[in-house]
């Protein structure tokens, strides 16, 4: 099945945070104070998703009220922090309404394996910049590096795929 048929069934995608939505860097200040990057692009592009019905859905290994913040401005309410295990978090998502087939993964390291093998993900994507062997196991990997706006990318595929992507 080409890249296309299977962006064309996607329900729901679920975004890693650090490396994906972020350049994967974190920065502490003197006083504690952690920040992250989040590309504008990628908040606009996880809005356009949702606006065309696409479910949207964060996994993610650490936990951070930047994290919160974000997806609270996105309108993200499909949100797991401190996961150990990103399968269990997928499970507990959809027992709370998130789609429960024909998902897109996005991840960058070696965490987010184990959702690349959830029978639920039917796209596994990547950033260009990600773990060799996520790259190796991705069936779409992005231009751009992780927190470049990545979202746009995917939203761009998964849109034209579906016949609801009105900028050409």
């Amino acid at each position: 099945m080409s890249i296309e048929q299977i962006a064309k069934t996607i329900k729901g995608i679920i975004f890693d945070v650090d490396g994906v939505l972020t350049n994967g860097r974190i920065i502490y200040s003197d006083t504690g104070v952690e920040t992250k990057h989040f590309h504008v692009r990628d908040g606009a592009s996880i809005k356009l998703l949702a606006n065309k019905g696409i479910e949207i859905a964060i996994i993610t290994g650490r936990k951070s009220t930047i994290v919160s913040r974000r997806a609270k401005e996105l309108d993200i309410v499909h949100i797991v922090q401190g996961a150990d295990s990103k399968t269990n978090a997928l499970q507990a998502l959809m027992e709370n309404g998130f789609p429960s087939h024909d998902l897109c993964a996005v991840g960058d390291d070696i965490q987010d394996l184990e959702l690349f093998n959830h029978s639920s993900i039917t796209l596994r994507a990547t950033v260009a910049d990600a773990h060799p062997a996520v790259l190796a196991r991705a069936n779409f990997t992005t231009l751009r590096a992780g927190g470049e706006g990545v979202a746009l990318e995917l939203a761009e595929l998964i849109l034209k795929a579906q016949g609801k992507w009105d900028f050409d």
